[in-house]
């Protein structure tokens, strides 16, 4: 019988343990009783081998359900430090990749204005809410993405994005025969 381990599963072995366990107790209870009164007889062995099997059976549930909740507590703390440390990780490249991101806004001299509208383009934002993240009009957030992909040599938001996200894609050669494609010339 294979275990799963869900909620369903460890109340049912709860059960049984505990369903074998008192099986085996009043099996006990009743051989006790039994020889003080009738004696031995084949009622009282057939007693004795049903609390012989339900006590170590009930002793070996109740054992692996405790060997299973040890290895699931090591299982879920391995993975919450993995977790950890991914998020630590994954925060270091995000910062990283904001630096990048600045850098190249401030090689394609973006005012700060652009700049932000720039990353607001990214971000995936609407150019009405680019104006309402910014307070400024539709109008000004459209020219200034406009100066933005005028000045990153980009036909617009497609453009800028795949500048930035190209090269998070996995290397020609891990992509086996896939080409490498340029989103300006595509």
């Amino acid at each position: 019988m294979k275990i799963e381990g869900g909620p369903s599963d460890r109340s049912l072995e709860l059960f049984l343990s505990v369903l074998l366990g008192a099986i085996g107790l009043l099996a006990c209870v009743d051989v006790a009783i039994d020889l003080r009164h009738e004696g031995a007889g084949v009622h009282v062995l057939v007693e004795t081998l049903i609390a012989a099997i339900a006590l170590p059976a009930a002793a070996l549930l109740i054992r692996l359900m405790i060997r299973r909740r040890r290895q699931l507590s090591r299982s879920l703390s391995a993975a919450e430090a993995d977790a950890q440390r991914w998020r630590q990780d994954a925060q270091a490249l995000i910062r990283g990749l904001g630096a990048s991101i600045d850098v190249q806004f401030t090689r394609w001299t973006l005012t700060d204005a652009e700049k932000e509208t720039a990353l607001l383009l990214l971000k995936g934002l609407s150019h009405k809410q680019i104006a309402a993240a910014r307070g400024t009009s539709d109008a000004t957030a459209r020219q200034q993405a406009g100066a933005v992909y005028r000045k990153a040599g980009v036909a617009g938001r497609s453009e800028l994005a795949a500048f930035f996200l190209e090269d998070l894609a996995l290397p020609a050669a891990d992509q086996g025969a896939a080409a490498h494609i340029d989103p300006r010339t595509a």
